[in-house]
């Protein structure tokens, strides 16, 4: 039975990096690494912060996306609960159908 793997992805406040990296990094058992990017949070129920996102008309958002297995998927959304409770991160899981590593070919 192979086991079944999820793309988990995060929408967060900017301001929440630091401490978002951080605790996804202490997440060993469930998280083998991540990918971060810059995003710009539209709709009409984002916060604009700043009158820098005010004048731009969006969000200074983060997405971060790390693909797991469907179970450690679930577990890590309770524990960022526990521990962003308030904070309106926004998250959404989604199946992978195929998931590996393009490495050197050895020689």
């Amino acid at each position: 039975m192979s086991a079944e793997f999820v793309c988990l992805t995060l929408i967060a406040a900017r301001s929440l990096r630091d401490e978002l990296f951080d605790f996804l990094s202490e997440q060993r058992d469930l998280v083998s690494g991540f990918t971060a990017s810059d995003a710009a949070g539209h709709g009409p129920d984002i916060r604009l912060q700043t009158s820098a996102e005010r004048v731009k008309g969006h969000a200074d958002e983060l997405m971060v996306r790390t693909i797991l297995q469907a179970q450690e998927g679930a577990q890590l959304i309770e524990r960022l609960k526990t521990a962003f409770a308030g904070s309106r991160i926004v998250y959404w899981i989604m199946p992978v159908s195929d998931f590996g590593v393009i490495d050197v070919p050895n020689r």
